[in-house]
């Protein structure tokens, strides 16, 4: 594949210097819960651990992709402050956040900005 790509390109396909960047989120409940606590916790989830920080969830109820909700990269700052969010549940039994990635092509490390 050519790498000589014009600027237009790279941002269209979102590599290079337009990489985006996410984290993976899987949760695991407590065995007790009903659906609706469960129902619950995900739409408190929702709005205040993604929408409270800018961010966009891609997923169901125990794995997903977390992105921002516009154009660009999620940062640590923002991932930290989703992970924080979640060591506050009592819902969760444990859970998981991945490093940052890149969301279109997992595979490639992260560029150093």
């Amino acid at each position: 594949m050519a790498t000589n790509r014009s600027r237009r390109l790279r941002k269209k396909l979102c590599v290079d210097e337009f990489q985006e960047l996410g984290f993976e989120l899987n949760l695991n409940f407590k065995d007790d819960l009903t659906d609706e606590v469960v129902d619950a916790f995900l739409d408190q989830f929702l709005k205040e651990a993604m929408e409270g920080n800018g961010l966009g969830y891609v997923g169901g109820d125990d794995y997903g992709l977390v992105c921002l909700d516009k154009r660009g990269s999620v940062s640590e700052e923002q991932r930290a402050n989703v992970e924080a969010w979640l060591k506050g549940r009592s819902e969760l039994a444990d859970f998981n956040v991945s490093p940052l990635l890149d969301v279109w092509y997992p595979e490639n490390p992260i560029n150093k900005a």
